[in-house]
């Protein structure tokens, strides 16, 4: 199965000269704990909640500084043609909950999240990337 069967093709993004209190406003609204942070169609990093947290808040920057000064620039991603069970090994691999799906030009198609994993391809490998993602990186 290919990841664009089964990816959210409805994407919330970011602007990089946006603000950072407009971008956790609309991350509370949608619910989610990350967005990719784009330039047209082109993903130049990712923006999540840790980022502001640690990133903005910790830094005591302004709320209205843009996103693009605290985002993770170097994005993890899949191409839409990929197998999907192999996007949920890369996801496992890196620990994200969330990658962005690019066309062969890297154009941002979609998303492909944990929960569009779940019934879509083996329960046990989802269920198994679920704990590799959750598993902390390390002790505290």
């Amino acid at each position: 199965m290919k990841v664009s069967e089964i990816m959210s093709r409805d994407v919330q993004v970011a602007r990089p000269d946006e603000s950072i209190q407009s971008v956790a406003k609309r991350m509370k609204e949608i619910d989610v704990g990350s967005l990719p942070v784009c330039d047209g169609d082109k993903v130049q990093g990712v923006v999540t909640d840790r980022d502001i947290a640690i990133r903005a808040v910790a830094e005591g920057r302004s709320f209205e500084s843009a996103v693009s000064d605290i985002m993770t620039p170097d994005v993890e991603y899949v191409f839409d043609d990929d197998d999907a069970a192999e996007a949920a090994d890369r996801m496992a691999d890196s620990q994200i909950r969330r990658l962005p799906v690019v066309d062969r030009d890297k154009r941002l198609v979609g998303i492909l999240a944990l929960g569009d994993l779940t019934g879509k391809i083996k329960d046990r490998k989802t269920g198994q990337t679920l704990e590799e993602i959750s598993e902390p990186t390390r002790s505290i």
